[in-house]
């Protein structure tokens, strides 16, 4: 029997397995990097272009129209660009996966932030020379972020209440405005990758600047874009948030976000203070900065008080670390809930490992750690 032009079109949307193909909208305002994007994720069996805009507006109507399991964003677009789409997407309760196609300029990075703070599920950066655009290395993350953003759970933190929009204060950080040392050792090590920026944002600027413990964090990041994501979170919170350096002195009501493409550790000196050390050591599984490298550095150290928080993310990084410390130290391991997740793959690994003391929703997590650490 003839099979029908139904039949066919059914086959060609499935893969080898059986498994109906990937539905990709890309949304960019030049013509010449929709046709490399389109080829990009033409180019594997599992995913297929459904639809192309050329700005925000447009997009927002082929969403609609086309109902894509992701979109890709660009965010310097004429008529609405990409930050004013992904607010509108909200407003009209459209809850697409969206990863952002970021550049690594300044303006850039800073706009990428503001684009996961809207709801963007993750970003690729594009190479500052056009002509590598096409290569290897970004088919395989382009490919990598949107098959993850199928499977995310992009419910959890849409129904959260939106961060307050006025900031909380403009006070420049000055390193020397406490004493130092944390003398009663009590540091609170937090690690996230997929959803990480945005989940940041209802953790951090709900803890008050007296917070009796310093803050070191880990969140899967590019070179570039932990600098931006710390100077946001700084501008919201009460406690002061920087990019990490290497020598910096762990203090009090502060919160050092490692590098991106460097590991970070902790160190103690003979006069107890606990000290930030960065290092390009091989990544581990794939990241740089890692969770279990920052984790399995406080083996070493003399801490009174030690919470780990492990939220939102693909994979098991903070796991093997945690379980480290939990042997070693007297540790209470918090870990972000199903429901509120982004990807629930680092909790659920620590969950998984029987090593959690909590399992809390995101917007408890803030409380929980005032509940074990204090203020001063």
């Amino acid at each position: 029997m003839k099979k029908s032009a139904r039949d066919e079109s059914e086959k060609k949307d499935c893969d080898d397995m059986g498994i109906m193909k990937k539905k990709i909208l890309v949304i960019d305002d030049s013509a010449f990097m929709r046709r490399v994007i389109s080829d990009i994720i033409k180019s594997d069996s599992r995913c297929e272009v459904i639809g192309t805009a050329k700005n925000g507006k447009e997009g927002i109507a082929k969403i609609k129209e086309l109902n894509p399991d992701v979109v890709t964003l660009d965010i310097e677009m004429p008529i609405m660009n990409g930050l004013q789409m992904l607010e509108q997407l909200k407003v009209l309760n459209l809850n697409v996966p969206v990863i952002v196609m970021s550049t690594l300029a300044i303006e850039g990075r800073q706009e990428t932030i503001k684009a996961l703070e809207l709801g963007a599920i993750d970003f690729v950066t594009k190479p500052q020379n056009i002509f590598k655009v096409n290569t290897e290395e970004m088919k395989n993350r382009l490919i990598e972020k949107l098959l993850m953003a199928v499977n995310i759970n992009n419910s959890g933190m849409v129904q959260l209440k939106p961060i307050e929009s006025i900031e909380k204060r403009s006070k420049p950080f000055n390193q020397t405005r406490k004493k130092g040392c944390l003398c009663k050792n009590k540091i609170v090590a937090i690690g996230c990758s997929t959803g990480g920026p945005r989940a940041l944002q209802y953790v951090l600027p709900y803890l008050p600047s007296n917070l009796d413990a310093g803050i070191i964090i880990v969140q899967h990041m590019p070179a570039g874009f932990t600098k931006s994501l710390a100077d946001r979170l700084n501008q919201l919170s009460d406690i002061h948030i920087k990019e990490a350096e290497d020598g910096d002195v762990i203090e009090n009501g502060t919160a050092y976000i490692a590098p991106g493409n460097y590991h970070m550790k902790v160190i103690q000196d003979s006069n107890c203070k606990m000290i930030i050390r960065l290092s390009k050591d091989e990544p581990l599984r794939g990241h740089r900065p890692a969770v279990d490298v920052m984790m399995n550095s406080l083996v070493d150290v003399n801490i009174k008080d030690l919470t780990g928080v492990i939220m939102t993310g693909m994979g098991s990084d903070g796991t093997e670390g945690l379980d480290n410390l939990k042997k070693s130290h007297k540790i209470h391991i918090i870990a972000q809930n199903e429901e509120t997740c982004v990807v629930y793959g680092m909790p659920k690994a620590v969950v998984a490992k029987g090593i959690a003391d909590e399992i809390v929703p995101l917007e408890s997590i803030s409380d929980s750690i005032l509940k074990k650490v204090g203020v001063l």
